[in-house]
C-alpha cells in the first residue's frame, strides 16, 4: 500500500502573460481516492494541474504537499511522490516503448545508482497493465494515437508514485480503450491506494469512475464532493451553459447525464457506457 500524502491549493493564482486563468482557488485533493476535474473548455483544468506538479508558477498563492511548498520542492524529490501525464507529450524521435517506459524510472536512479531488477519489475509492470507488452520494441512515432496514449501511461505507471496527476488519459482512444484505462486506473488506487487526479471531459465516465468530483468555472471550484451531489442539471448548466437531464445510471446507481438538444430531444448515452468493473 501507498503513504496518504495531502495535495492542495490555497488562494490559487494562475495565468499566463496578460491572461489570468485560475483566481483565489480553494482546493483540497482527497488522499487515496480517485478525483476527477471537470469543466468547460479553457477553465484552467489543465492549467491547474500544471501547477499542482510544479510546472507552473503561481501569480499568488501557494500548492502545498504535506505542507510544503511543490515549488519549493526539487523535481527529482517531488517526482518519487507525485506523477504527471501531461496533455498531448511528445517523445523524442526514435524512442523505442520500453526506452520511454523506462524513464519513469528516473526519479529513482541516484547520481551512481544503477539499473536494477526493481526496475526492470516496474517497467514489465507497467507493459503489462496497459496492454502494450506486444509494443515493447517498437519505435513510439510509429504507433497509433490511441497506442502512444496506453505507452504514455504505461511510463506514469513505471514511475510508481503515490499521486498520479493526468490530464485527458482517455485522449485519442476509443470507447473500448478509455473503459480500459479508467479500469486500470481505479484497480490501481484500489489495490495500492494510489491517489489519482485526472481532468476528464465526459462526465458520465467521471461519474461513474470517481470518487470526487471537481467542476471548475470562472477560475474557482464550482462545486466539489461526490458525483451524486455534483453532477446536477443545475451545475450542468453553470459550468457548461447545456441544459440536460439527470437520472439514476442503470449500471453504477451514480449519477446520469443526458444532454438536451435544440430540438429538445434527450440524447440518451446510456447505451454507449460499457460495463464497469465493480
Amino acid at each position: 500500500m501507498t503513504t496518504e500524502h495531502l495535495l492542495k491549493a490555497e488562494n490559487l493564482s494562475l495565468g499566463y502573460k496578460e491572461r489570468t486563468v485560475i483566481e483565489g482557488l480553494e482546493l483540497t485533493v482527497t488522499p487515496g481516492k480517485v478525483t476527477a476535474i471537470v469543466g468547460a473548455n479553457a477553465c484552467g483544468k489543465s492549467t491547474l494541474l500544471r501547477s499542482m506538479s510544479r510546472l507552473l508558477s503561481p501569480r499568488k498563492g501557494q500548492v502545498l504537499l504535506d505542507g510544503k511548498e511543490v515549488h519549493k520542492t526539487a523535481a527529482k524529490e517531488l517526482a518519487r511522490t507525485l506523477g504527471l501525464l501531461p496533455q498531448s507529450p511528445i517523445a523524442p524521435e526514435g524512442i523505442t516503448v520500453t526506452d520511454l517506459v523506462g524513464r519513469g524510472r528516473h526519479p529513482h536512479q541516484g547520481v551512481f545508482s544503477r539499473w536494477s531488477a526493481q526496475d526492470d519489475a516496474a517497467v514489465a509492470s507497467a507493459l503489462e497493465a496497459t496492454h502494450t507488452v506486444e509494443l515493447a520494441d517498437r519505435a513510439v512515432d510509429e504507433l497509433s494515437g490511441g497506442q502512444r496514449q496506453r505507452v504514455w501511461i504505461a511510463m506514469a505507471l513505471a514511475q510508481e508514485t503515490d499521486l498520479l496527476l493526468l490530464d485527458e488519459p482517455t485522449t485519442f482512444l476509443d470507447v473500448q480503450h478509455q473503459v480500459e484505462v479508467l479500469d486500470l486506473l481505479t484497480d490501481l488506487n484500489r489495490s495500492r491506494g494510489t491517489t489519482v487526479v485526472m481532468v476528464l471531459h465526459d462526465l458520465n465516465l467521471a461519474a461513474r469512475y470517481c470518487d470526487q468530483l471537481i467542476a471548475i468555472a470562472d477560475g474557482k471550484v464550482h462545486a466539489a464532493g461526490d458525483p451524486a451531489d455534483v453532477l446536477t442539471e443545475d451545475m450542468v448548466r453553470a459550468v457548461f451553459g447545456l441544459d440536460s437531464k439527470v437520472i439514476t445510471d442503470p449500471t453504477s446507481g451514480g449519477p446520469l447525464m443526458l444532454p438536451i438538444g435544440r430540438h429538445h430531444m434527450v440524447a440518451s448515452a446510456a447505451g454507449e457506457l460499457p460495463e464497469h468493473r465493480s
